[in-house]
């Protein structure tokens, strides 16, 4: 089959379409025909070599057809999106025409989208959701400031969050002219980012909001804290910041009764995390219907996987990019 390689740890220019041998499922897996997937801040990291040695293949997710399923849970020819499962880490992920990973990481779906807008779905709605809805505990009424708001999980966390009932979704980019993108996708109100940005919430509300989705990270992480009221939450969701480390004193950093939580999608499959804590099926008909507007902002063909990577570093994707395989 073909796939796209990492030849050896650096830039972009390291992702090199090859032949290589069609992975067997092994026990418990399935192995889907790949038909396209997304592209993720994560395989820019892998391919780079900051997360250590991962397997030659990257890719965290993707969408396609069930060849063979061990376990007998889906028929030949079940449309199927397949998130984490050590994918692009430990074993050989979605870069490539086939994938094999457990069955506990595929989502078995009904849709009349294409392969290229479903692409644009799993890991971004997937990691959206359980941030919003499982670690910020995201009610009627509640206030809700995504941080970050113009990356694709922000557009998603913004899609998700302002079809709850009565939820006030605020948003910030370092870009006055994307502030148009974030009102269409349901945001109330929006900011430009800056390290002080706690004063401006707390002008608008003195009492603090409930709940803050920081997708910048490290950089920005104790200016959130100090913008959520008693019983508030902020989930640290993605370090659009860098990953720089961050020094932290909870004695003098630590807003009392405060929440401070951290979601990792790769946990996404696990025992503690199943894939049906996510309505995966509800979320695909919400996007098909137009309720989300989850369309994709790029989509490149198999061959041009280094200028998508390029794309996603230099920051101005403004949406989910999807490869068509």
């Amino acid at each position: 089959m073909k796939a796209i390689v990492i030849k050896e740890y650096g830039g972009p220019e390291q992702l090199r379409v090859e032949e290589i041998a069609d992975p067997q499922p092994q026990p418990g897996e399935v192995l889907i025909r790949v038909r396209a997937f997304g592209v993720n801040r994560a395989e820019t990291y892998m391919r780079q070599g900051l997360w250590g040695d991962v397997a030659r293949v990257s890719g965290i997710e993707c969408v396609g057809e069930i060849v063979e399923d061990t376990t007998q849970q889906y028929a030949a020819g079940q449309v199927v999106a397949a998130i984490m499962g050590g994918m692009g880490r430990t074993i050989n992920g979605s870069y490539a025409e086939y994938v094999s990973l457990p069955a506990s990481n595929v989502f078995a779906l009904k849709t009349d989208l294409s392969w290229i807008d479903l692409a644009a779905i799993p890991e971004t709605y997937a990691t959206a959701w359980s941030c919003l809805h499982h670690n910020l505990s995201l009610q009627e009424g509640d206030v809700v400031l995504i941080r970050g708001g113009t990356s694709a999980l922000g557009q998603a966390a913004i899609n998700i969050a302002s079809q709850v009932k009565n939820v006030t979704v605020l948003a910030t980019t370092r870009n006055p002219e994307r502030q148009a993108l974030l009102k269409s996708l349901g945001c109330h109100t929006i900011m430009t980012d800056h390290p002080e940005l706690s004063t401006e919430v707390r002008t608008l509300y003195p009492d603090g909001i409930n709940g803050v989705m920081d997708i910048i990270g490290n950089t920005t992480l104790k200016d959130s804290l100090k913008m959520v009221k008693k019983g508030g939450s902020v989930c640290n969701a993605g370090f659009l910041g860098g990953g720089d480390p961050l020094s932290f004193n909870p004695l003098t950093d630590m807003p009392s009764s405060v929440n401070l939580n951290f979601f990792a999608s790769f946990m996404l499959g696990a025992k503690d995390f199943p894939l049906t804590d996510i309505p995966m099926q509800q979320i695909v008909d919400r996007a098909s219907q137009g309720i989300y507007k989850a369309n994709p902002a790029h989509v490149f063909r198999f061959d041009e996987i280094a200028k998508a990577h390029e794309l996603m570093e230099d920051n101005n994707a403004t949406g989910k990019i999807v490869v068509e395989v």
